[in-house]
Formats: structure tokens, sequence, C-alpha cells
């Protein structure tokens, strides 16, 4: 079979067993990237793929270019894509960064029509915590985790015991009468041209007041800026919770789209409701991590879904 039937369908390899393929795309604020992936490992398998988000981000446009990065990879098999903001059921329901078009818009139904074949679709912070929890910095980790996206804006992903609590839209928590994310995302660093302790300063204020929320046992920080996570973690202060940056960088996003899709049962597009990363721990051996670093049912959900051999055992 040649590569080019081979990589459309999903499937590569030859001997030993087929490697599975996803295509896993994220919508960002400043760009759309795609990129097939191994949801058995969390690896990007081919190199990524972007192109810049068109301006005012409006529904149609976008789409265009979701539809464009699939024939980029000449991809008829599974597709994940990331929206920036809340997604039920396919339909998107809020739009803090991009056109208000968006809201209350069907699109999975959109996505499907531009990719030519069914799509899942997920929040943006959603897929990267899902990949975080699963092949990151989150893996192994119980108790309350949450990552957060610094872009544009600020995204969100909460995790209890390993499973999924979506569309938390924590940038929007109010700072001082402003959204959170006004005040602390990586563009405001850029717009303003603070310094990294300046802008630790604001992180600061604005995870202090996550933190009295919800309490984390651990903090995952993601996004691009998350690649000199030395030049500013370390000037935070007044949060107690270990503060990480994300393993998987700025593809977090694409290798969760990927996952969910993996996941995704049925020719609908349909991702499940709510996506867990990990297993809930059977025992602990202190400080939040789990004793025992099962898969979790996303990772063995995709590998049972896609043909894949089982994963290696717990205590291995």
């Amino acid at each position: 079979m040649d590569s080019t039937n081979t990589r459309s369908t999903g499937t590569r390899g030859s001997g030993g067993g087929a490697a599975v393929e996803v295509l896993g795309i994220d919508i960002g604020g400043t760009g759309i990237k795609g990129a097939l992936v191994d949801p058995a490992n969390g690896r990007l398998v081919t190199e990524r793929f972007r192109i810049d988000t068109p301006r005012h981000a409006q529904p149609d446009p976008v789409a265009e270019v979701v539809g464009r990065i699939v024939r980029h990879f000449e991809w008829s098999g599974p597709i994940g894509v990331t929206f920036p903001g809340v997604v039920s059921d396919g339909v998107t329901r809020s739009a803090a960064n991009v056109s208000k078009k968006w809201i209350d818009l069907d699109a999975r139904a959109l996505f499907t029509e531009a990719a030519g074949k069914p799509v899942t679709v997920l929040n943006d912070a959603d897929a990267a915590g899902i990949a975080e929890m699963s092949h990151g910095a989150g893996q192994g980790r119980d108790g309350t985790v949450v990552l957060l996206t610094l872009g544009t804006g600020i995204g969100s992903a909460l995790f209890t015991d390993g499973v999924l609590v979506p569309n938390t839209e924590f940038g929007h928590i109010e700072i001082r009468g402003k959204d959170g994310e006004t005040r602390a995302s990586a563009k405001v660093r850029v717009d303003q041209n603070l310094s990294w302790a300046k802008w630790a300063g604001k992180l600061s204020e604005y995870l202090a007041r996550l933190e009295f929320l919800i309490s984390p046992g651990l903090i995952i920080v993601g996004g691009g800026v998350s690649r000199k996570a030395d030049r500013f973690v370390p000037l935070i202060k007044g949060v107690r919770a270990p503060i990480v940056p994300a393993a998987l960088i700025n593809n977090a996003g694409i290798v969760g789209a990927a996952m969910a899709a993996a996941i995704s049962p049925g020719p609908d597009g349909r991702s499940p409701r709510p996506v867990p990363a990990q297993t809930p721990p059977k025992a602990s051996s202190g400080k939040g991590v789990r004793s025992r670093r099962g898969e979790g049912p996303v990772l063995a959900g995709a590998r049972a879904r896609l043909g894949l051999p089982p994963g290696p055992p717990e205590n291995a």
C-alpha cells in the first residue's frame, strides 16, 4: 500500500502492526495548526502545519482554514478540532476572543462540512488538559489539577482525580472588576511591553485568586509562553500549589484534539461527556501522586476503538 493511501485512512506501518494516526487541529487566537498524532503516546508523527487565524476569526473563514489543513494532509481518518470557548455537544456557546457569530453555532456541522467528514469538537484548554494528564505534566496525578493555557486569553482545564470537568473558563474570573485574562494573559505581557517580573506579579494575583476558589494540588501552565517558564514561574508569589510548565508545550491542544477524536463513538463525531483523562486512583502514595500509574480511560479507550494492543501493566 502506498504512503498516501495509508495515511489517508489513519493507519500506517508494516510488519509488526499498524500505527494509528489521528488528525488534531488547534484553533488559536493567532494561528490554526494541525498535525497527525499517535494518540497512544501523544507524539506528533508529522510536522505541524500552521495557517494564520483569519482576521476577526469569523466562522466561515476559520472553517475554510480547517478544510485547508485537512486537505494538506490528504486526510480521511478521524479528526479532532479545538475551539477557544465553551463547546456543548458540538455547539459553541461563548466567544471571548473570536467573532460573536460563534455563539450558539453548530460548529461540529460547520467543520464537518469543511472537512468533508465528521469531526469531534471540544474546548481548546480541555484538549490541552487531556493531553497533559495522559502524556505530560499531569500524568499520574490525582486530586485537583488545573491546566491554564496562557495566550491571547487564559484557557483552563480542571481535573478531579483524573476526570475532566469541562468548559470551566477560569480566564474570566473577576480580578478587581475585570476578567482575569485581561490582566494576566500572555498577550497582555506583549501588548503592554511588561517585564517578566511585572507580568509575574499580575499572574500571581490571578493565580492566588484561582487558588482561593478551587484549591488545586497542582497548577500546569501551558501555551507557547510555557517554553520560557523559567523566566516567570520562579517569580510567582503568594501561591501554595506547585506550578509546573506543560510538557507538551504548544502541541498539547493538537494532541488532545486527536485523543478526543480517537475515542469518539460512532460516525457522527460526538465526543464522550465528560472526557476523562485518567482513572481515579486505587491507592495513593502521598503528595497527590498515584502509586499505580495506569494509562486511564482516554488512552485505553483509544486503544480499544482503534485496534491497538493493550498498554503496559500499571506497575511496569
